[in-house]
């Protein structure tokens, strides 16, 4: 057995348990800059980044950081988000999916024609748009594994195909309006969590946290292994509960926090699970970092680049589906723009690694905040869309050096 096989065998048995020799707060926080010298940044880039942008954004227009306005920006956020969360999917595979836009857009018209013009029930409608963009996807799993087609050529191909069809679906007219006053609408424009309902949401993942984290201190013990101190853990939890009960606080001030983007939260942490406690997502990432190596441990390699193409296709749906939601139309516009490169933007600003083996269903969250927070602040200075694009396109090309300098750092102190 190669040491790559060793690596990945390795990686497979033990999750992401890692060893430490030190249990106290002082050595947790010790060991959080040795992983920032050592090249794991993890969110920390996007953190420091969205912080300067609200900063710079509320100085010059102290609507942007209005609750309202924050409101606003969650509900245009969940659209792309959601894309954003399939992306993730391939970039962990090292691939790449350039049809998401397309996808999204028929989708929407695929709702549009079977619910307002062939009357079936809502719910009915989007599940098949859903089930018909995992179909795409699988199609695109099978050019790959079966034919080798690169999944750049492929997913190219399918944005035109897939386009086509959309246009196709749309007819002479060119757009089909979605009921004003309908649940789908209702909940892509207007409705919000209960105001009580949001402060229990907000202490869940503080629950969740304390809970899981004891429960991992406790099998460390157990096993004779030192483990990060109850009271570090208590103070993270601590943080970071304040923090979400003061984002509810500050949002229930005036719209609160909308359904949609509590969807793409849901989504979002779901997935974060699937990747980091499943060996479905363990094997994702073992595919991504080096696939012969995966291949020779025993993983099915075909399958889980099935999963990835699918998965990112169902969600490009999904989000195509919030979009006509958020807009009460399906058109010819829908899915494309800039539409495909805010999702693969956002991935990879939040964090996910152009170069697979890595990445976090949460960079999809960080990252499509950080886009629609530029965008919502120059618009908020009636500043041209040019403006925006050459923002954005700057701060992705910074997203990719810092990944790329990461990950030098990483391969020096040996741990890639």
């Amino acid at each position: 057995m190669t040491s790559d096989v060793k690596q990945t065998a390795t990686l497979l048995d033990r999750g992401d348990v890692r060893v430490s020799h030190d249990a106290g707060i002082g050595a947790t926080i010790r060991s959080s800059i040795d992983k920032v010298r050592s090249g794991d940044l993890g969110s920390l880039p996007v953190v420091v980044g969205l912080v300067i942008i609200w900063t710079v954004f509320g100085t010059l227009n102290p609507t942007f950081l209005s609750s309202n306005n924050l409101a606003n920006l969650l509900f245009d956020a969940s659209t792309v988000g959601v894309i954003s969360l399939g992306i993730v999917c391939v970039l962990m595979v090292g691939e790449i999916d350039l049809s998401v836009g397309s996808i999204s857009g028929f989708a929407s018209a695929m709702v549009g024609m079977l619910w307002v013009n062939q009357g079936w029930p809502v719910a009915v409608a989007i599940i098949a748009a859903v089930l018909v963009g995992g179909l795409i996807g699988s199609l695109y799993a099978l050019l790959f594994n079966r034919l080798g087609m690169p999944s750049f050529v492929s997913t190219l191909a399918g944005l035109l195909a897939v386009l086509g069809m959309q246009l196709y679906l749309l007819g002479a007219t060119g757009s089909i309006n979605l009921p004003y006053g309908s649940s789908l609408v209702n909940f892509g424009q207007l409705l919000v969590i209960p105001r009580p309902l949001a402060y229990l949401c907000a202490l869940l993942p503080g629950v969740v946290m304390l809970i899981s984290g004891y429960r991992a201190a406790q099998r460390r013990r157990q096993a004779n292994l030192s483990s990060r101190s109850i009271g570090a853990l208590v103070v993270r939890v601590a943080a970071i509960t304040i923090l979400l009960e003061f984002v509810v606080f500050y949002l229930n001030q005036d719209r609160g926090i909308p359904w949609m983007f509590a969807l793409f939260v849901a989504l979002a942490i779901v997935m974060n699970y699937a990747l980091t406690r499943t060996q479905w997502g363990r094997s994702m990432a073992a595919v991504g970092g080096n696939r012969e190596a995966a291949r020779r441990a025993g993983i099915n390699v075909r399958l889980i680049y099935t999963s990835a193409f699918v998965l990112c296709a169902m969600f490009a749906a999904l989000g195509g589906v919030l979009a006509a939601a958020r807009l009460a139309s399906a058109s010819q516009q829908a899915g494309t723009g800039d539409v495909n490169l805010n999702a693969i933007a956002a991935a990879v600003i939040g964090g996910t690694s152009l170069f697979g083996g890595r990445g976090s269903a949460y960079s999809a969250l960080l990252g499509i905040i950080v886009i629609q927070s530029i965008a919502s602040g120059l618009t908020m200075l009636d500043l041209s869309s040019a403006l925006r694009y050459m923002i954005t396109g700057a701060v992705l090309a910074i997203a990719v050096i810092v990944d790329s300098l990461a990950r030098r750092s990483r391969v020096s102190h040996g741990r890639a």
